[in-house]
């Protein structure tokens, strides 16, 4: 009995001090299903969010769930330092240390409390160990409690600075798609006058995709922290980069696209890499993100700013195709995180009347939407498979 008491207290010391070491050191992706950190997660996040689809206000419910990234950083701090605590308490105890109390014999309570003033390095002596093993214990102990303190007050900053980072990008969008950002709002701004400018637009959102597929791998935790405005996400603007190359892909007809090819293969990375991380299934939006009056009026959108598709309906097959490589996932990642994806076409543009009927934008299913998940050859991108 003894002996396995011993063995679990040694086995729970060296789970959290791994668990720790991945979470804030290791700077890659940790493919192991089973662990501590993610045991949390989980356990916090499925109430937390089944609370939150119940409530029906909008801003109420991001601000219930902005506050989930901080509150569970702090719970998994807590849970760490506890862990340790009751394994140094519980090995103290199994191996009946020696230790010097006020007329009193040591219970299993005072060991654990003597586990707490050495893990926090309190040092008030009321209770103090004697003998070479408990002392040992007690600065090994001491020791990890500094690391652990210098470990949270490293942790913290390298957290907020990604998240600041990411969170500027995501306010510049503004001014440029709108917010939420769409992409129609996006061609709408441009205009003729302006598109030529969403070439060096474009390789900034390369650049901040792969910083935020690089943070997000390394710190899963920043996904669940929520921008400053209700409307806004650092999905909704990965899916608004996304749908953007992937639109002008679809209408290419000059060989004229090149950054918006390689930001499209950076941003479907970062999607495919994040949903691998959270282990999720991709599955397509339903319904529909992309209606056929909506098509026609990128299209139309498209016409204004000097890219006028040769044919729309090849342009919806193409279109359809890219769409598969990416869409599947970031739905999957908006179910888990309750974060909406964007519209393709803002609330203001859609009840504008397009100059290009409906009936112009492509082929149709059999319920007149164009058919966006019908076989299509392989685009950018399409090639890149989930390991």
């Amino acid at each position: 009995m003894t002996l396995s008491v011993t063995l679990f207290a040694v086995a729970l010391i060296v789970i959290v001090l791994w668990d720790a070491f991945e979470v804030t050191v290791l700077p890659r992706r940790v493919t192991r299903r089973l662990r501590l950190a993610r045991v949390v997660y989980r356990s916090i996040w499925t109430p937390w969010s089944a609370i939150a689809r119940r409530i029906a206000s909008r801003p109420r419910r991001e601000s219930f769930l902005g506050v989930f990234g901080p509150i569970s950083l702090l719970i998994l701090l807590a849970m760490w330092a506890a862990g340790l605590v009751l394994g140094f308490g519980t090995l103290h105890w199994s191996l009946g240390t020696t230790m010097h109390t006020a007329g009193e014999s040591p219970s299993f309570r005072t060991y654990l409390y003597l586990s707490g003033t050495t893990f926090f390095t309190l040092g008030l002596g009321d209770v103090a160990p004697r003998g070479p093993l408990a002392r040992g214990l007690t600065v090994v102990e001491s020791g990890l409690g500094f690391g652990f303190l210098a470990l949270v007050i490293g942790y913290f900053p390298v957290l907020y600075t990604s998240f600041s980072r990411r969170e500027v990008s995501i306010t510049l969008l503004d001014p440029r798609a709108g917010s939420p950002p769409t992409v129609g709002e996006l061609l709408h701004r441009h205009g003729r006058d302006h598109l030529h400018h969403l070439d060096a637009f474009l390789h900034e959102w390369e650049r901040w995709t792969a910083e935020l597929m690089e943070t997000h791998i390394s710190y899963p935790i920043l996904a669940y922290f929520r921008s400053q405005h209700a409307n806004q996400s650092w999905l909704a603007a990965l899916t608004t980069i996304l749908d953007t190359c992937a639109l002008l892909l679809a209408g290419e007809r000059d060989g004229s696209v090149w950054q918006a090819r390689v930001t499209f293969a950076m941003a479907r990375h970062a999607v495919v890499d994040l949903a691998r991380v959270f282990h999720l299934e991709p599955r397509a939006p339903s319904p529909d993100r992309l209606s056929d009056t909506d098509f026609a009026r990128l299209v139309e959108l498209l016409g204004k700013a000097g890219k006028p598709p040769a044919d729309p309906a090849e342009t919806a097959r193409r279109l359809a195709g890219l769409r598969r490589t990416y869409e599947p996932y970031v739905n999957a990642l908006a179910d888990l995180l309750l974060m909406p994806l964007p519209a393709w076409i803002p609330a203001e543009l859609a009840r504008e009347s397009p100059g290009i009927s409906a009936e112009s934008s492509g082929p149709r299913t059999g319920s007149g939407l164009p058919a966006m998940w019908s076989p299509a050859r392989k685009e950018i991108g399409a090639d890149r498979r989930p390991e």
